[in-house]
């Protein structure tokens, strides 16, 4: 979550005067994370999460993300769900974004998971895979391998600015997953974007899952291998082996992984990387002039890719 987009008083009164959610309190801006702008609400009826819409999302998406957090509720997922206007429409427009107010769940991130946590999360992982497994709608994944190269290469020129040698590194690294990259396996709604901050907990329990804004349709042991790169390294970049055994073991007790998902997990685990590496690089190059926003360092997600490209099999 993050601020880019200011909301003036007089027009955020005037949006929330179409729902039915109470008078307005106080609303204040969340700057954790890079995506989208998002306020937390307190109104005479409860607390609530305002996004505004930027960048990476497109407006076409919104009915898949939103479609799938009502589908995923009824599954039996604890995630936010859309507030919808006395219109019955949950997606409108304010301060010229596409705008969505949710509920807010209980609970809290954690921001240095333990082994309890990382096994809660392989867990609900697992769930929200097979809750999804029904959902009608379909979404590609537009930060797959394909768009890596064409995501670098207009900044790659700067990229020895962030480390020495980045450049030569992730061109070697996108010619060998653009060779290796596996296709066809057990596929279907990922949340390809479950780090810690979206998660959240009571103690060592899960309660609720958010920001599905980069859900879509692709392999099941990428979002696994996603999860792996952001719960199970420690401050200093360092794999915690105790904790990707507890995430990956509680995953196989609810979906059992396939021969094929466990020989292409160390090619998953590169792209996970180069996927977050990428995209970190260019919001860092990035960040538009007053945004409440705090960038993520790259360098973190080079070091796991590192890793990645020497550790070989760990399954």
């Amino acid at each position: 979550m993050a601020v880019y987009t200011q909301v003036d008083d007089a027009e955020l009164i005037a949006f929330l005067a179409a729902y039915d959610i109470g008078d307005l309190l106080s609303c204040k801006g969340i700057a954790e994370g890079v995506e989208n702008s998002n306020y937390f609400l307190h109104t005479s009826r409860g607390s609530f999460i305002l996004t505004l819409y930027e960048r990476r999302v497109s407006e076409g998406d919104l009915p898949f993300f939103l479609g799938l957090m009502e589908h995923l509720a009824r599954r039996g997922v604890t995630c936010p769900q859309p507030v919808r206007n006395r219109a019955g429409e949950a997606l409108g427009r304010l301060a010229g974004r596409p705008a969505v107010i949710v509920t807010f769940l209980e609970g809290y991130s954690v921001h240095h998971p333990e082994v309890a946590h990382c096994a809660a999360l392989g867990e609900a992982l697992a769930r929200l895979h097979l809750a999804s497994a029904d959902f009608a709608l379909r979404r590609a994944n537009a930060l797959s391998v394909d768009a890596w190269r064409p995501l670098f290469e207009p900044a790659a020129a700067r990229a020895d600015e962030v480390e020495p040698g980045l450049r030569e590194t992730v061109e070697a690294e996108l010619d060998h997953l653009e060779r290796n990259w596996p296709r066809d396996l057990p596929s279907g709604v990922i949340h390809a974007d479950l780090f810690p901050d979206n998660a959240f907990f009571l103690g060592d329990k899960m309660s609720g899952v958010i920001d599905f804004y980069f859900a879509c349709n692709d392999a099941y042991a990428y979002d696994l291998a996603i999860c792996l790169n952001a719960w199970c390294f420690d401050e200093a970049r360092c794999f915690e082996m105790d904790k990707g055994a507890a995430l990956i073991s509680a995953y196989r007790r609810v979906r059992p992984l396939s021969k094929a998902e466990l020989k292409a997990f160390p090619t998953l685990a590169r792209g996970a990387a180069m996927r977050f590496l990428l995209t970190r690089y260019v919001d860092w190059l990035n960040v538009p002039k007053g945004a409440l926003v705090r960038p993520k360092d790259p360098r973190e997600y080079l070091a796991k890719l590192r890793f990645h490209q020497t550790a070989g099999a760990f399954l």
